[in-house]
């Protein structure tokens, strides 16, 4: 965890909220009744069908102690095809090797056309209507910030749509130890890739549209597996022609990304 990098704080890391089971809610209940400071996203009450909502979870802890807010991330800056899909029909998952659909494969199993390489002025709207939003959700939330920090990120910003890069996350960290703990203490770069299970392919199209520095990526790393993009790309078009409900639901959901990105049905 990159807060405890500062050597200041002694922490505990719980599981995020979507891996939680029913078994691990007394283990949570426990923390509760010692932590000094609760660092959470936005959480929905009985998510999933426990109480694990962030009010829920809040409302367990001491009167003493404090909650720290940090944003749900999600930026499509550096990706702005890359899309996901989330729905409660049972016949939208997610696609193979990557749960990331590239919104122009999908754009293209539903019968949309349009251009393979974004043009500089898409990438740049793109960009400015994701930091937009994730400065919505930041207000909405009452978090902590993080959206000044995406673009000076450059290249390594995120590895993909929902996972920060170590410089955004360090950015992030020390807010948190600065709320918790107040100033005087820093975090520092822990010497490895953090949240970076899974990198995207980063096109110097879109740093250069963007004017970011750092290198593109040509292909993909999943769980340390080098993969091509076309790779990638076979397995979720084989996916889509047995998969129809997921490229309906896609398309109805992305309709807007497809028709900034210069696609049309």
């Amino acid at each position: 965890m990159a807060v405890g990098t500062a050597g200041a704080v002694d922490s505990v890391r719980m599981p995020p909220a979507h891996e939680l089971t029913a078994d691990d809610v007394p283990h949570l209940e426990r923390v509760l009744r010692w932590v000094d400071v609760l660092v959470v996203q936005a959480v929905r009450d009985d998510y999933r069908g426990l109480p694990v909502g962030t009010a829920q979870v809040a409302a367990g802890m001491r009167p003493q102690a404090r909650l720290v807010r940090v944003p749900n991330y999600f930026s499509t800056v550096l990706y702005p095809e890359q899309v996901l899909v989330r729905h409660d029909d049972p016949g939208v998952a997610d696609p193979p090797v990557v749960p990331y659909h590239d919104v122009r494969r999908l754009g293209r199993a539903a019968g949309w056309s349009g251009p393979e390489e974004a043009p500089a002025a898409a990438v740049r709207d793109a960009a400015r209507a994701s930091l937009a939003e994730l400065r919505r959700r930041e207000q909405e939330q009452r978090s902590l910030v993080v959206s000044d920090v995406v673009l000076e990120a450059g290249s390594r910003g995120g590895w993909t749509v929902d996972h920060p890069g170590n410089p955004v996350l360090l950015a992030l960290a020390q807010r948190v130890l600065d709320e918790a703990v107040g100033p005087g203490t820093a975090v520092h770069d822990p010497g490895r890739v953090l949240l970076g299970s899974v990198r995207s392919p980063l096109r110097g199209s879109v740093l250069e549209a963007l004017g970011l520095g750092g290198d593109p990526r040509p292909g993909w790393v999943v769980d340390g597996r080098e993969l091509t993009d076309e790779e990638v790309g076979a397995a979720h078009q084989e996916f889509y022609a047995t998969h129809p409900r997921v490229v309906e639901v896609g398309v109805a959901k992305k309709a807007q990304v497809l028709r900034g990105l210069g696609w049309t049905p």
